[in-house]
This record gives structure tokens, sequence and C-alpha cells, in this order.
């Protein structure tokens, strides 16, 4: 059973048909509305069915429905006992023999347990990252990219076909910036003094390295000659370099774009892609030429109402029509970026996801306007914010770095805490809140510290496994054995508690992939190890709760079923989180 909430509403939607059946209830009836969850409260069951009410509109009231439905169901042996609430909820409490049947299928899935076949295989674009190719990424952008990464395997885990993608925004302004910024580092590496960089330039000692290969390459050929010559050259070359640090980052980060990295902004302005898409939005009479008021709250001493060629964005929802033009008559930034959206859609990817900056967040309406024009509606395009990441060390803010020149690299930190505490932490709190990262915090072994928190309960529960194949060398242990084993045995309410949550896993799962929200499962896995350590614990003050019983067999092989079972499940999620789950602690 993969998703124990959807098996039921199948069971409800059955009652309620042989209701129909027996002419009790009215043939057409909408079904649509039947929710099936867990109850606010804990302890008025384990299942909770709106039915009655949602279809209590005919002959029969709310509550009479809810009566006939709950004798129904309660004749199911995997129910124990039935309750009708309020105006018609139904409450459903589970027989322990059905959780011991659910702890049985997480150790025939194994890590597997959760995946689904929800997407279907559709197609599904996630794009992430996409730092303009001007320097090592930062903290920020290492956040984006775990959010991304992660959402993408939470996306294959359900059954989309996903594929994640890095846009390089190679044309325009920042990238001429780099390359006069590479040239004065290509001079510095011939031996000149360039004193102190020039306002305007990247400064960060990054781009020594690119400056060493260019004079190796070309020697004081283009030491002293016009801009114009050596430009194009160095900004190729400056462009490459900047990538291919990007790329050892992101390795470093444990991303990978497979099997196409990315797609090149100055690739889709070559090709005319921008002039389709524009065509595109002339032909539904989408573009005009206008002019805009000036920005809300601002008085601008340089601005002046001029004729633009504008989008009309808001007939889609935003709050004013987009300029597609800038007034030298080049295409702005959006002009690209509808041409890029429109490339994703005509390659099959109907939904899409972008993973983007906070500083974004006003660019987000515009973009969704030109995907909804230009598909039609056909396409949809949701798009995830990450705030600001702020680092400190031991409460201590920390901000400069001599590397970036600005900032502290995503490289830096990984070095000194690891990839895998850095992708948990950054699933900590919801993408669009701003994260604490405390250098010391999040390595401290602690039960404040979430990373180490759940790492701890899967490694304690494999030290547990070790332990008990060194003790009970004559017995099976294996996930198929442990399963088929006296699961019966497993009726203490914390046991069951336990087993309860680890079967709301594949709906914990297909819940944040359909919302796009990764975190959950961060807030999940710190529930499970609190039920799990929580267990342990009990086992230190009450001996007959301990895991491996000396003298009581049967019991040990349920309780180690039930390790096995945590294992599983927590080690299920790291492997979405791209988290390695820890055999030990050191």
């Amino acid at each position: 059973m993969k998703d124990l909430f959807r098996h039921f509403r199948e069971r409800v939607t059955a009652a309620v048909a042989l209701l129909q059946a027996q002419g009790t209830l009215p043939q057409r009836l909408d079904l649509e509305r039947i929710a099936i969850e867990p109850p606010r409260d804990p302890r008025h069951g384990d299942i909770s069915t709106n039915a009655a009410l949602v279809l209590g509109k005919g002959a029969l009231p709310p509550r009479a429905i809810a009566q006939l439905l709950a004798e129904l169901l309660g004749a199911d042996a995997d129910v124990a006992a039935t309750n009708v609430a309020g105006p018609g909820f139904i409450n459903l409490t589970l027989a322990p023999a059905f959780w011991h049947a659910r702890l049985r299928d997480i150790l025939v899935a194994g890590p597997a347990y959760g995946d689904s076949d929800l997407g279907g295989g559709d197609k599904v674009n996630i794009e992430f990252v996409s730092a303009n190719p001007t320097g090592p990424l930062h903290v920020g952008h290492g956040r984006g990219a775990v959010v991304g990464d992660v959402l993408a395997s939470l996306l294959n885990k359900v059954g989309y076909s996903v594929t994640r993608e890095y846009y390089v925004n190679d044309s325009g302004g920042q990238v001429n910036v780099l390359a006069r910024s590479a040239h004065l580092r290509y001079r510095e590496a011939l031996g000149e003094d360039i004193g102190a960089i020039p306002d305007g330039l990247y400064p960060g000692e990054y781009l020594r390295p690119a400056g060493r290969e260019l004079a190796e390459e070309f020697g004081p050929r283009y030491a002293t000659q016009p801009e114009d010559e050596w430009l194009p050259i160095f900004r190729d070359a400056a462009v490459a370099a900047m990538l291919q640090l990007i790329k050892e980052d992101l390795v470093r980060l444990g991303v990978e774009f497979l099997p196409s990295w990315f797609k090149s902004e100055r690739s889709i302005v070559a090709k005319g892609m921008i002039e389709e898409a524009l065509a595109a939005l002339e032909a539904a009479t989408l573009v005009y030429v206008g002019t805009l008021e000036p920005p809300k709250g601002k008085l601008l001493d340089d601005w002046e109402p001029r004729p633009q060629t504008l989008f009309r964005s808001t007939q889609f929802g935003d709050d004013v029509d987009r300029p597609l033009r800038k007034s030298d008559g080049s295409w702005t930034y959006f002009a690209a970026d509808i041409a890029y959206h429109l490339d994703k859609y005509r390659r099959g990817f109907a939904d899409m996801i972008d993973v983007w900056g906070a500083d974004h967040g006003g660019y987000v309406k515009r973009v969704q306007a030109a995907v909804k024009a230009l598909t039609g509606g056909k396409g949809a395009l949701d798009v995830k914010l990450c705030q600001l990441v702020t680092l400190y060390d031991g409460g201590q803010p920390v901000r400069m770095s001599k590397r970036s020149g600005a900032f502290v690299t995503l490289r830096e930190v990984i070095d000194r805490v690891g990839k895998d505490v850095f992708r948990f932490v950054m699933l900590t709190r919801r993408n669009d809140q701003t994260l604490d990262f405390d250098f010391a915090k999040v390595v401290e072994q602690s039960k404040d510290n979430p990373v180490f928190y759940v790492q701890y309960a899967h490694a304690r529960a494999r030290s547990v496994l070790r332990l008990a194949a060194a003790s009970l060398p004559e017995e099976r242990l294996d996930p198929e054995s442990l399963g088929n084993g006296p699961l019966a045995l497993l009726d203490d309410p914390s046991e069951l508690a336990l087993i309860r949550l680890l079967a709301s896993w594949p709906r914990m799962v297909e819940g944040a992939a359909a919302a796009h929200e990764p975190h959950r499962l961060a807030f999940y896995l710190q529930e499970v190890a609190a039920l799990f350590h929580g267990l342990w614990n009990k086992g230190k003050d009450d001996a007959g709760l301990r895991f491996i019983q000396s003298g009581a067999r049967d019991v040990t092989l349920a309780r180690l079923a039930l390790v096995q079972a945590v294992a599983f499940v927590v080690a299920s999620g790291l492997n979405v989180f791209g988290v390695e789950p820890a055999e030990e602690m050191r």
C-alpha cells in the first residue's frame, strides 16, 4: 500500500457506491470533494472523512449518512472503531494489525518506500541557480541550488520525468565587465602592477587563474591593444572560466545538470528566438507601442515618458505592461526570458519551475504572464523565491571573503562544514523565509541541531542492527525475514505511534511534491527522529522496552523490524535530499 489515505478513500467511495446500489443514496453524486485525512486531534482516531457532509444534500441529512457509512466501514477488518462527530464527520481508528502490515510494506520496499506513480511520467523542467557567470557562487546561490536539486529528486520519486536546467546569462553588460576585469588580471599576470581594482570591475581573486591562462595563450599581444580588439576574445574565455568554476562548486555540492548542462542566453539571441516570441505575441495582439506611467512611489530625475514596445502583461495578472525593448533599441532581459520560456514549452515542458533569488520577486508576475500568453494557458510556471542566508560563526556575523572580494563563497562554506550538512540545513526553513546559518551550530552534536538529530537516528538504528547481528548470529535479520516475524508483539502505544508516522511517509512525499515544498520532508524527518529517540530513551528507563531483549527472541525480532523500518524511511528522505545516511556518528 503506497498511500493509506488514498487507499481508504477508495474504501469510502466503495461504501458510498453500495448505498447507491441499495437506493439509499442517489446515483449522481459529486465524490471529488470527499477528503480523507488525519484528524486534527489524534485522540479522535487515525483517519477522518467529510464524506457525509459533502453528500448530505439529498433526502438524508449528513449525520444519517455518516451513521450508515460508519456502519459499513466498521465492518472492515482493518477498522477497530468508528465514531461520528459533529455535523457528520466520520473518524476511524485502525486496528493494530493494519499498522503491522504497513510496517511490513516498509521492510519490503526499503529506501524506495514512498516512491509512486503520481506524476505519470509527465515532463517537468526545473531551472535553478542560473547565476551570472561573473564569479564564484555564494551561499544564496547554494540555497537555490539545494532547493532546485532536491525538488527535482522529489518529483522524480513520485513519477515525474524531470530535467534540471541552468540558464546562462552570457549576453549583456555584465559579461563585458567580466571581460575587462579578466583583461586587468591578464596584464597583472604579464607582470604589470595594476594597483587597486578600479570601481566597476570585479575585484575578487578568482579571476587571477583566468588571467594567467590568457597570458600563457596570448603573451603580451593584447596588453595595449584597443578594447574592441580583445573584448570578444576575453569575454568568451572569461565566461568559460567562470562556468567551469561554477560547475566545480556545484559538483562539490552534489548538483549536476545532466544530460544537458545549460541553456545559453546568447544562443537564444543568435537563433532569432526573441523575434519568434515577439511575433507570436504580436499575432495574438499582445504587443503595442505605448508610454508607461512613472514608477509608483518614485520620483526619478532622469525619467521621461517615451514610446516603448510593450507586452500586455496586465491581461494575465501583472501590475503593469512590460517593455520589450530598451531606449537604444536593444532587447530587454525580459524579452530574452520570454523567448527562453517559449523554448522550454516547445521542448515539451508544459510544467516549468524556476528557482530564483529573493531580489527577483518583482519579476515573477511578468514572466508568468508571458508563459500564459505564449502557451494559450497550457503552460504553467511556478517560481520558488529563495530568501537570503545570513552567515554567523558562534553567533557573530560573517560577511567578507578575500576570494570573492565581497561575500563568502559557497565553496568556502562547503569546505568547512561538508555538503551534506549544508544541503540539509538549507531545507530546515521554507525557501521564502530567511535562514540563519551558524558555522558552529550546524556541526553541533545536540538535539537542537536538526542535521545531527536526524543523522543520529539513522546511525543509532544501524548500530542496533549491527549489535543484534553480533548478538544473534543464528537469526535471520534481513528485512524480508524481519517483516515475516511476530510484528503483533509491537503493542506499546509509543511503538504504534512510530509505525503510524512511518506509514504516513508516502502521503508526505506526494504532498510535498504536489506543493513543490521539499522542506516539508525535513520537518517530517525531525519528527521521526524525535519519536525514535524518545522510544530509545524509554528503553533506558524501562528495560522491558529495550530493542534487544535477552531471552525474549520474538519481542526482539519484532522491535528490530521497527528499527529497520526507521532506518529505511530516514534513508529514503535523506536520499531525496542528496545526503548520505550516516552509519555511525563520530
